[in-house]
């Protein structure tokens, strides 16, 4: 089979389309032939030599695709050669084939084509295991995002305000805000013009409880100072990515004020099955985001799709900054 190699960790260039040893499925697993994968920011990092896959996983990059079940390992129940899936991924996803444990697949939702379910599980995964099952997001609460035209962002905007929450983001330019506010926004930031604390203080001063409940945080270290005084009473900051830097220093004493909490999560880590796993994760992202997604409430949003053996150009649009939504990779 054939896949996006890297003989060295650098920039996009390091991207080469190459014969690789075919993927086979062992116990548990199903061997996928791939529709199409996604590009994440983890993929830049990987690639760059800052993110090494955990142990065990494929060294090809990709956390997800969609693509069509052409062969069942030992023990797998459930599932059917030919049917259509997409799947939350270690690594793996630039290539032809790639193997998937059965607890990480799940069924293209009604009304998703095959090539733009590849863009759902990393980021719905990652929305609904923060906002939805760790900070309990729910009616009436007021969520700030940054990088709300993300891939995460336009995911996240939509999810919460089918649950009746109040979305504020946070982006780069215009035509970004413009998206963030079609998508269900209410309140949008320029963040390169505009002080996200003193807006976010402005917009919510009328409400019981000023400031943001949930603060879904891309940036880490530049942030999380800000991000304190942005929250309101029993607030939550959930950290997603260290995009602003890992280390930073916390006024404990602010924390304490607001009776406040910082969490931090990823998903690649996560053990398949069991607690806290991606197996729970991808069940209950199914049986809440799913339905959402087939009423039409819940759409992907897809920047632009590429070739695979285009993938070092996705690399460089990607990490340009101008990528609203998700970018796709065609493979089959």
């Amino acid at each position: 089979m054939r896949a996006i190699t890297m003989s060295r960790s650098g920039g996009p260039e390091v991207l080469q389309w190459a014969r690789v040893p075919d993927a086979r499925p062992e116990r548990g697993e199903v061997l996928l032939r791939v529709a199409a994968t996604a590009v994440n920011r983890a993929d830049l990092l990987q690639r760059a030599g800052h993110y090494p896959p955990p142990e065990g996983a494929s060294p090809i990059l990709g956390l997800e695709c969609s693509g069509t079940i052409v062969e069942l390992g030992e023990g797998v129940q459930g599932w059917r050669v030919g049917d259509d899936v997409c799947a939350l991924l270690s690594g793996g996803g630039y290539a032809e084939f790639v193997a998937v444990p059965e607890a990480q697949l799940m069924r293209v939702p009604k009304g998703v084509d095959l090539y733009s379910a590849a863009s759902l599980p990393e980021a719905a995964c990652t929305v609904w295991s923060n906002l939805g099952m760790r900070a309990r997001m729910h009616r009436g609460q007021t969520l700030l995002i940054h990088g709300g035209s993300s891939g995460i962002g336009t995911h996240a905007i939509q999810v919460a305000r089918t649950m009746n929450v109040r979305v504020a983001v946070t982006a780069g330019s215009a035509e970004k805000l413009a998206l963030c506010r079609e998508l269900g926004a209410r309140y949008v930031i320029n963040y390169k013009e505009d002080d996200f604390v003193a807006e976010m203080a402005y917009y919510t001063k009328e409400f019981s409880h000023p400031g943001a409940n949930i603060i879904l945080d891309i940036m880490g270290a530049k942030y999380l100072d800000r991000n304190i005084d942005a929250l309101g009473m029993d607030g939550q900051i959930v950290i997603i990515g260290l995009q602003g830097g890992r280390r930073a220093e916390v006024d404990l004493a602010k924390l304490l004020a607001k009776r406040a909490t910082v969490t931090a999560t990823n998903l690649r880590g996560r053990p398949v099955m069991g607690e806290s796993s991606k197996e729970e994760i991808i069940r209950e992202t199914m049986r809440c985001v799913w339905p959402m997604i087939e009423a039409g409430l819940v759409r992907p949003v897809i920047h632009d799709e590429l070739p695979i053996t285009e993938a070092a150009k996705a690399h460089e649009m990607l990490d340009s900054g101008n990528v609203a939504g998700k970018l796709l990779l065609r493979v089959s």
